[in-house]
């Protein structure tokens, strides 16, 4: 059983994003999430209320973004 090569399509032919690319935005996602739990503890250690809001918005950036990439 031989491969015809003029029917195979490549995944940019297809325009199919590669499995690799698909995972990155995930992980970009969850790192975020991972960051900013970290900065909130860190500032509720600091008592830094401000540096705990920031860190709120990134978590939730961070999970907005999960949430966008699991849908692609």
């Amino acid at each position: 059983m031989e491969i015809d090569k003029d029917k195979v399509r490549t995944q940019d032919e297809e325009a199919e994003p590669a499995p690799i690319d698909e995972v990155e935005d995930r992980v970009e996602a969850e790192m975020k999430q991972i960051e900013g739990r970290a900065k909130e503890r860190v500032a509720q250690g600091l008592q830094d209320e401000e540096l705990e809001r920031e860190a709120r918005e990134l978590e939730d950036e961070g999970k907005e973004d999960s949430d966008e990439a699991r849908q692609e």
